[in-house]
């Protein structure tokens, strides 16, 4: 109890000091006047649990507040110590690691892949020997958007493993033609690290940036937030309800998005990226490592996410490069299991913002830096988080009616031609592995080689197609087709929420 109590002092202190230090700044009146009312209102109309925000501007953290609760139901409440997991805002401190090793002359962010990962393999030959690692950290290595996720995402493949699938991947593009997201291209660059410095990626990560920008409380993985006070728990939807899910385990593609971090913690990093690496006035990160990250490598054609009006969208190393009101604009999100986040800096305007949620259903995370933004710009009130909840309604309901459409498919009570013991087997595709069909007191279900959590329940719609329930939210609801030709079930479709990948799978039947 004592503990406890000091713990209050201090974290009351720490935001008095926060206060203090705003009032050496001009702030706009939204934050002064609006801000707890807007995100109060916002989260309740978002179905937000808690939120974490921090603004640092000309040089001094202007905001640094808590809202909400760590978990729905219960009491303890968010501050600015709260850990959240960050999500691919991890992305950066892997860019920026590897940018720290360039600067100290172990590497080149040119080097090709196999001088330091022989192994290294992808599907097209000439992109397996002529991959740099630049293109790891850009996302131009020819994949669609998330590509090979569902193989990976929560699953019992090593990282070493993670890596030897990306061979496998159909490519629809070549090499550095078009920008697609990938989080295994991060791991195997956070991978060639312990190749480069002798060391793990978490131990650079924590030695070069987390340590010198005395960022205490945060991780470069759920192991080390677990045991610390003051956890976020991470939330999603299942069905109407908001729930407290599972962490999700991304040891596995750690250096693309297993990071854990408070927005406390976040203004040190934000501080460094608009002071060129200093932090109160000490070269803490090389200046060279933090404008590496930021040369522009990939071109985005638009980011559906943002309406904001702009020129160009460039991906540099970890970091999305856009224009904003005449200004350079960088920006990442991070989205897992249960969290989202949203990380934003504007070195000519010395302003730097941290949002962090937990729940993965919300466009709070967003909207709430880009109000932020534009009141400090002095931009006029647009409403984000308003306007994205009337278009979140919209899509909601247009979504709600295709699930009540298909559940009422399955409710007519269709019987497939052939037994449901028919469907019954091993299924394998060349990425994921096998994936298994098995007969419950009646019923279908699927269980996953990789993902042993992982159960699809499946209803029997028409024209031999399920529909297929994932016991993890975060893999949605989709129709499931299996093929069958000549009497006999010869393989099945598998898709997953767009939020895991969009990429189908095909099964074959073995």
């Amino acid at each position: 109890m004592k503990k406890a109590l000091v713990l209050t002092i201090l974290l009351a202190f720490a935001a008095t000091i926060g206060v203090v230090r705003a009032q050496e700044v001009k702030l706009p009146t939204f934050v002064t006047d609006s801000l707890d009312s807007y995100v109060k209102r916002a989260m309740s109309s978002w179905n937000v649990p808690g939120l974490s925000v921090a603004v640092v501007k000309d040089g001094k953290v202007v905001l640094m507040k808590g809202y909400g609760v760590t978990r729905i139901g219960g009491t303890e409440p968010v501050d600015a110590n709260t850990l959240f997991m960050i999500g691919s805002n991890t992305k950066a401190f892997t860019a920026t690691a590897l940018a720290i090793l360039q600067e100290a002359g172990k590497m080149s962010l040119n080097d090709r892949v196999k001088k330091w990962m022989p192994e290294f393999k992808l599907r097209d030959t000439l992109a397996s020997n002529d991959a740099m690692i630049c293109d790891l950290l850009s996302h131009r290595l020819g994949f669609e958007t998330f590509q090979g996720d569902f193989t990976y995402w929560a699953s019992n493949l090593s990282r070493a493993e993670v890596i030897e699938k990306m061979a496998l991947v159909r490519a629809p593009y070549h090499l550095r033609t078009q920008w697609g997201y990938c989080n295994a291209a991060f791991l195997a660059a956070g991978e060639l690290i312990p190749r480069i410095a002798g060391r793990t990626w978490d131990d650079v990560v924590r030695d070069s940036i987390l340590a010198p920008l005395k960022m205490t409380r945060t991780f470069t993985g759920l192991a080390g937030a677990k045991s610390m006070d003051n956890l976020a728990l991470p939330h999603s939807m299942a069905g109407d309800r908001l729930a407290v899910i599972d962490f999700a385990d991304l040891n596995n593609l750690a250096p693309a998005g297993s990071m854990v971090s408070s927005a406390k913690d976040m203004t040190n990093w934000l501080s460094a990226q608009l002071d060129n690496g200093m932090l109160n006035g000490v070269q803490v990160v090389s200046s060279n490592a933090i404008q590496a990250i930021r040369a522009p490598h990939s071109i985005i054609a638009m980011d559906p996410r943002d309406r904001q009006t702009t020129h160009f969208y460039l991906y540099g190393l970890g970091i999305m490069v856009n224009d904003f009101n005449g200004k350079t604009y960088f920006s990442h999100t991070g989205g897992v299991d249960g969290f989202l986040s949203s990380v934003i800096f504007m070195p000519e305007e010395k302003l730097g913002i941290v949002v962090l949620t937990n729940t993965d259903q919300n466009r709070l995370y967003l909207d709430l830096a880009n109000e932020l933004r534009d009141a400090f710009l002095g931009l006029p009130y647009k409403g984000y988080a308003y306007k994205s909840l009337e278009r979140s309604n919209a899509s909601k309901r247009l979504f709600d009616a295709k699930m009540d459409s298909l559940r009422n498919v399955v409710k007519q009570g269709n019987v497939p031609a052939l037994p449901l013991k028919s469907f019954v087997g091993r299924y394998a595709n060349e990425v994921y592995g096998d994936i298994f069909v098995n007969m419950d007191k009646g019923k279908l279900n699927i269980t996953f080689s990789h993902h042993p959590n992982l159960v699809a329940n499946l209803e029997y719609m028409k024209n031999n197609t399920f529909l297929c329930t994932y016991n993890r939210p975060a893999f949605g609801v989709v129709e499931m087709p299996f093929k069958v030709a000549n009497g006999e079930v010869e393989g099945l479709t598998l898709r997953v929420n767009d939020f895991v990948e969009a990429t189908p799978y095909e099964f074959k039947k073995n």
